[in-house]
C-alpha cells in the first residue's frame, strides 16, 4: 500500500490524507507554506527544452497549506466501521478476542431499539457470537461486560485509525502528542 501525505492547515492542526497527486498539485499552485518529515515521494516530470533537465517534486510526508479552499476540521470523526474497528484494535469488546474484519460488527452498547444512539460514545465492535448474543439487551441485563469503554477520538487519533496501514513513522511522531488519552495508540 502507497503512503499518504498528511495535510495540515496553516495553523498545524491535522486535516486529511491526501494521494500523492492531489500533494503534487498543491505544490504546483504554490499553497505549501511548510513541511515537516521526510520525503514521502519523489515525482518525475518532463525535461526542459533549454537545459535538458527534468523536473522533479518532492513531496515531504507532511506539508501544511494555506490559501482559500482550505477543509475546515471535523469537530465529530465520521463514524465509520472501519474507523470503529480500528479503535477497538479489531478485538470483540465483549469476549475480549481478536477478529478478521469478517467476523466483526458494530454493536449498540444501548441499543437503537432502546433509544441509544449511533455515535461514538455507544458503540463497540463485537464479534458476530456476542453481538447475536446481547440483541437488544443491555450488557448488564444477561451479565456481559465491556472489556473496555467506547470513546470518540479526537481528529488527530481518528486519521490515524483510518490510515493506520499506511501511516509513516514520521507522520505518527507528529499525530501522536495530539491523541486523547483514551487512545490505544498512546
Amino acid at each position: 500500500m502507497e503512503a499518504r501525505i498528511l495535510r495540515l492547515n496553516i495553523a498545524g492542526q491535522p486535516v486529511e490524507w491526501l494521494h500523492w497527486k492531489e500533494a503534487v498539485c498543491l505544490h504546483a499552485r504554490d499553497m505549501v507554506a511548510w513541511s515537516l518529515g521526510g520525503i514521502a515521494r519523489e515525482v518525475l516530470g518532463g525535461y526542459c527544452r533549454q537545459s535538458g533537465l527534468r523536473s522533479s517534486v518532492r513531496l515531504p510526508a507532511i506539508i501544511a497549506c494555506g490559501g482559500k479552499r482550505i477543509p475546515k476540521l471535523r469537530s465529530n470523526p465520521l463514524l465509520t466501521n472501519e474507523a470503529l474497528f480500528a479503535r477497538d484494535d479489531h478485538h470483540c469488546l465483549y469476549c475480549g478476542k481478536p477478529f478478521p474484519v469478517a467476523n466483526l460488527s458494530r454493536d449498540h452498547v444501548i441499543p437503537r431499539s432502546r433509544g441509544g444512539e449511533d455515535r461514538w460514545e455507544n458503540v463497540v465492535t463485537a464479534c458476530r457470537r456476542c453481538n447475536q448474543h446481547k440483541g437488544d439487551r443491555l450488557p448488564g441485563e444477561i451479565n456481559m461486560e465491556l472489556v473496555a469503554l467506547p470513546y470518540r477520538p479526537n481528529y488527530a487519533e481518528y486519521l490515524a485509525l483510518i490510515n493506520s496501514k499506511r501511516i509513516r513513522g514520521d507522520q505518527m511522531e507528529f499525530l501522536r502528542p495530539q491523541f486523547s488519552s483514551n487512545s490505544r495508540f498512546g
